[in-house]
């Protein structure tokens, strides 16, 4: 297993004790399950990266490593439910609340969007012209699929940032409601696992990055003011979504929860 593998295994079986010692301490209970789903959550928090390699043709980094990223994910909302269960409950809002949410999703996407859609209709950001992408993901073994997609001009990752601001949108307005609760609440989850921790851990990199404290390599870039445009761009993006995204699946599981009235 790769170093990232190991972490993962070594954060679910930390989870797993935990939880079971929340069985032996019933008044510890609900902050030993809060803590076991941080540490399955942590386990799982790449999962986002491997559906999206798999939905674009390509192969996953390591399968090992996908399924301890299926189990955390699937793990942390089970413990996650387990520790709220018997809360009571507060009265649901009248009417959706959060219209403000998607928007933010929006906004710190937009920049994102702009630069991955900008080097896929062959433009310069950051002194990357769009042909030195599409050589480096063909150098990195991106699938056929994806290639085409760069090559017609539609950037894989700006067509999923664009599928996560539908998803915002679904879940606070009143259409969403409509839908199977699983269907919006899967990939929900599974973005707030992935998105949130890996765009609060990556500023908190850039800052003492942007200060020259960390080592930041420089790869395909020509300087290093040229790699810190780019990981601010992505990794605020990343957080910010990840953030709107964590507020607006709140708002839906409790709108929709049988314990709040919801369907």
């Amino acid at each position: 297993m790769t170093l990232m593998d190991t972490a993962a295994a070594g954060c679910l079986a930390a989870a797993v004790v935990v939880a079971v010692a929340a069985v032996g301490l019933p008044g510890r209970r609900r902050g030993l399950l809060w803590a076991a789903c941080g540490l399955s959550a942590a386990a799982g928090c790449t999962l986002l990266m491997d559906l999206i390699a798999l939905l674009f043709g390509q192969g996953v980094d390591s399968r090992p490593g996908a399924v301890l990223h299926a189990l955390g994910l699937a793990g942390a909302v089970a413990l996650g439910a387990a520790a709220g269960r018997g809360r009571a409950a507060a009265p649901a809002a009248p009417g959706p609340p959060g219209r403000w949410i998607p928007y933010v999703g929006v906004l710190c996407f937009l920049p994102y969007i702009a630069m991955k859609l900008n080097w896929a209709l062959g433009g310069t950001f950051a002194g990357i012209e769009g042909a030195q992408v599409l050589a480096a993901s063909e150098r990195n073994g991106a699938s056929g699929l994806w290639l085409a997609l760069e090559r017609w001009g539609l950037g894989p990752t700006a067509l999923m940032a664009f599928a996560g601001i539908l998803l915002l949108f679904c879940l606070i307005r009143p259409w969403g409601l409509r839908l199977p609760r699983w269907l919006p609440l899967t990939p929900a989850l599974i973005g707030v696992g992935t998105l949130v921790p890996y765009g609060l851990l990556g500023l908190a990199y850039l800052v003492p990055a942007q200060l020259g404290a960390v080592p930041l390599p420089e790869g395909d870039f020509a300087s290093r003011g040229e790699v810190l445009a780019v990981g601010w761009i992505g990794y605020a993006a990343f957080a910010g979504y990840g953030v709107a995204l964590m507020a607006a699946t709140r708002s839906y599981w409790r709108r929709t929860s049988p314990v709040t009235g919801g369907r």
